[in-house]
């Protein structure tokens, strides 16, 4: 056997199985260490490669030995978790079978067909009309699944929003909430002819079922309620208690839907007593040659920052040398110019989805890997991964605070000088930051500003300059534009012993995706994630004690060269992803009801 050959079999011998323990981590370096001396001495003694051959297998050893072994403790995984109940089976026979597919296809399109969209000018329920489409919604979940409804029980909260409660037999284990919302975005009317199928059509073409919420989150919705009607069918009966909870305007911020939602479980089941909750977020994608799942461990914090500026009229024959509407745009353009710092942390969610890149991603870069895997002892090398990953706007967004100026409105008419204008500001806060640090970061931006064009200043109620009623040319003023500012939301544990909702999740995803495919052992490395906006957990923290898993299985791999289409036209859904996502609830269903641990 010729030693390249011999090196390369040593290094596949070398792939670490999960976990690997810190004793076993000293070994291994040992090893590696005496391993690469001894092929050093065989190559330099066979007298017929350069003294860079060696030199190139040694390093190769090493990086394959160590590296791996290091990356692997980057980002442990937690092992498989396949449910003790033979009925995991049963049901999952089921889901593989021809006739069931078309029976899932007919759950999700004949909610699709209902068009329960949310908007932001909702009026009140009772008043405005809009809202009478969610109970044609009601009707229909209450045909499509007879069972749901004759075993759980269900209680409507402010008239659209869904609790259902199935209750267990043992009282002493703590509940669980699984959450989902009902509404969608609405179609803009002058896209609708760009679909290749009517929005609201839920028509499925063999491969995909088409129309609004088919992603999100009627898919998430119907896969739980298709998962629970399965169990039900088969004779389940749960030992632990399983809340359901449906807002209906999560689309439009959830203050007619989870804030209800979230004041009535409190006073129901009273503060931090569930053990966990699931509710929308992450997915199933592939980076760097590798399967990743990515449940969402943490939320943004967010602020619609209202900039009103005044100052005298009069006609527009005889203009100022900036009108307000001249001011405000200086203004917003003062913002764009000083966008919020960004710098990489071992503290941020991100950091630790770069960990598990770096232990498991079969062909991330080098140089990614390198800084990736010495970024947590060297400032330079963090400093350097800051540098490769914040060249792509993506990744600026995923870690650092986000400002983008959405709206904007100034003038009656073209002959006269605005009075007023004002713009909205959008802040996606980030998770290391805080709604405070932004508020005093936006007014001292445009302190400056607002004394050169002799503006009177008051930020969220603060007085900051005040030039005097006589003597000010106009005024600046900031505020909460829509009244629904959110700090960061608490990070759940991932590690360590309140980690036991994460272990549970992470075991509960890797059977998953292995019982859809008939595989083995891990294929999927589960990562901690973070979704780009915010979910209606937003108004449940006060129901769980920091377990909030955003997560609902949807496998993005399965688009392949057709995008999802969510929030825009063409949103589809694979009839396989669907049908994995309703496997993945039984198998969480079922793995919940017989852990003690959670």
């Amino acid at each position: 056997m010729s030693l390249s050959v011999w090196a390369d079999k040593a290094v596949l011998r070398s792939t670490p199985t999960y976990p690997v323990s810190p004793l076993a981590y000293g070994k291994k370096v040992f090893r590696s260490i005496v391993l690469c001396i001894v092929l050093l001495i065989a190559v330099l003694s066979t007298n017929v490669f350069t003294w860079s051959s060696p030199i190139n297998y040694c390093k190769a050893f090493l990086l394959s030995n160590l590296n791996k072994y290091g990356n692997e403790q980057l980002c442990s995984q937690y092992n498989v978790l396949v449910p003790k109940n033979l009925l995991w089976n049963t049901v999952g026979e089921v889901v593989g079978t021809e006739e069931f597919k078309y029976r899932a296809v007919d759950w999700l399109a004949g909610a699709i067909r209902i068009p329960t969209e949310s908007y932001d000018d909702f009026g009140p329920i009772g008043e405005d009309p809009r809202w009478e489409t969610f109970e044609h919604f009601h009707d229909y979940l209450l045909e499509a699944f007879p069972l749901v409804h004759s075993t759980l029980s269900l209680t409507k909260i402010n008239t659209h929003s869904l609790l259902y409660e199935w209750t267990g037999t043992d009282s002493s284990l703590q509940p669980v909430l699984l959450a989902a919302h009902q509404d969608v975005v609405p179609v803009e009317p002058r896209t609708a002819a760009d679909w290749t199928y009517p929005p609201y059509s839920g028509y499925f073409d063999g491969t995909r079922i088409w129309g609004r919420g088919a992603g999100d989150d009627k898919s998430g919705l119907i896969s739980l309620m298709s998962a629970i009607e399965l169990l039900l069918e088969a004779g389940f009966e749960p030992e632990r208690t399983f809340v359901l909870a449906f807002g209906c305007d999560e689309e439009a911020s959830g203050h007619f839907g989870a804030l209800q939602l979230g004041k009535a479980m409190l006073e129901i089941y009273g503060p931090n007593a569930f053990a966990f909750i699931v509710d929308e977020g992450g997915d199933i994608s592939e980076h760097y040659g590798t399967v990743f799942a990515a449940p969402g461990v943490a939320e943004k914090g967010y602020l619609d920052l209202r900039a009103d500026v005044a100052s005298p009229g009069g006609h527009s024959s005889i203009p100022p040398s900036h009108t307000t509407i001249g001011i405000l745009s200086r203004l917003l353009v003062e913002f764009e110019n000083s966008p919020f710092p960004v710098e990489m942390s071992t503290d941020s969610v991100f950091y630790g989805t770069l960990q598990c890149y770096a232990g498991h991603g079969k062909t991330i870069p080098s140089d990614l890997r390198e800084a990736i895997v010495h970024s947590g002892s060297s400032k330079k090398a963090l400093k350097k991964l800051g540098d490769i990953l914040f060249k792509n706007p993506t990744n600026v967004a995923l870690v650092g605070t986000t400002q983008a100026i959405d709206l904007i409105q100034g003038g009656v008419k073209s002959n006269a000088l605005p009075e007023q204008a004002y713009a909205v500001v959008n802040h996606r806060i980030s998770t290391l930051s805080s709604l405070a640090e932004v508020i005093d970061r936006d007014t001292d931006t445009l302190k400056g500003l607002a004394n050169k064009f002799n503006l009177s200043f008051i930020s969220f109620g603060k007085t900051i300059s005040d030039t005097g009623a006589s003597s000010a040319y106009g005024s600046l003023i900031f505020s909460d534009a829509f009244n629904n500012s959110l700090v960061p939301a608490p990070t759940t544990p991932t590690s360590g012993s309140k980690a036991r909702p994460y272990e549970l999740l992470s075991g509960t995803i890797q059977a998953t995706y292995n019982a859809h495919r008939g595989l083995e052992s891990h294929n999927v490395v589960v990562a901690p994630g973070m979704p780009a906006g915010n979910t209606d957990t937003r108004y449940y923290w006060d129901l769980s004690d920091g377990q909030i898993l955003r997560y609902n299985h949807r496998n993005s791999m399965a688009f392949k060269d057709v995008t999802s289409g969510v929030h825009t036209v063409d949103e589809n859904l694979p009839i396989e992803a669907f049908l994995e996502m309703i496997r993945f609830f039984t198998t969480l269903i079922l793995n919940t009801d017989e852990s003690r641990s959670v």
